[in-house]
């Protein structure tokens, strides 16, 4: 049997297997024939190619599918901390005051590794018109920013949730109150390179208030040129809360960003 190979432009070789045969006409001359051979194998590999691209569809469909059941499940039956992306938290409708109420959903991702207790869903009031943002390992607070909002005529709004154990030795399920981490003087200078991309000058804090509000104790910061920002600390985590604003939005959306300022909760759970 002889081989041949048909080399077509742009396409790779094919060797195609012939068989040739040879005859004596009435002439005298010997006249060459070839006849192809059908190669069963080459058959079989394109069938099992075609099988093969056949069965990737129906489980790509199959993934498919699934991925939207699980899109469209019953938030009720989330659970916390395996649900990634942004989960509403934002209530139906207005209080009596014109604001909504942010409660960190249940089911939301979260936390700081294996063997770390659930993030509280803490709350906090918003303004009408705020919308929430993609969080960034990028941003200032890294990955320890667990929730961001914005509105384009009255600023920006972020949570931080950091482990106390990153900055004290402490045990690791310790229960800590922000009362034991320091005065609020150290924690605004601590936290402000973090929160705010550089340290704070002198008389950069214009104003800063101490509440309890549930066992809990709040510091609270006004901090210029137009930044306000609460903190608190439970159990083995402190949590920032802080708003920022240029001149033109502070002078729009001031007193709405003193009520999410003076709004913020964590629950004792």
């Amino acid at each position: 049997m002889l081989q041949c190979a048909v080399v077509s432009p742009g396409k790779a070789s094919h060797v195609a297997p012939a068989r040739v045969s040879l005859k004596r006409s009435s002439t005298g001359t010997v006249q060459k024939r070839i006849t192809p051979v059908r190669c069963h194998a080459q058959d079989d590999e394109v069938e099992s190619v075609r099988v093969t691209r056949r069965s990737l569809g129906c489980l790509c469909g199959a993934g498919f599918m699934a991925s939207m059941a699980c899109g469209f499940a019953d938030p009720a039956e989330a659970v916390q901390g395996l649900t990634a992306g942004r989960i509403p938290g934002v209530s139906a409708s207005l209080d009596e005051e014109g604001f909504y109420t942010y409660v960190r959903p249940e089911g939301k991702s979260g936390g700081h590794g294996v063997g770390w207790s659930e993030i509280p869903q803490y709350s906090f009031k918003l303004p009408e018109g705020w919308k929430e943002e993609p969080v960034s390992i990028a941003d200032l607070g890294g990955t320890e920013i667990d929730l961001r909002f914005g509105n384009t005529g009255e600023g920006q709004l972020f949570v931080v949730v950091a482990p106390i154990l990153r900055f004290m030795d402490i045990g690791f399920n310790a229960d800590i109150r922000i009362e034991e981490i320091g005065p609020p003087t150290n924690l605004i200078e601590g936290f402000a390179p973090e929160l705010f991309g550089r340290p704070l000058e002198e008389d950069d804090v214009l104003d800063t208030k101490v509440a309890k509000h549930e066992g809990l104790t709040y510091y609270m910061w006004d901090v210029r040129p137009h930044r306000l920002v609460t903190a608190t600390a439970y159990k083995n985590r402190l949590f920032i809360l802080g708003t920022e604003s240029n001149s033109r939005q502070w002078r729009r959306g001031q007193d709405g960003l003193r009520t999410v300022q003076e709004s913020f909760r964590v629950p004792m759970t």
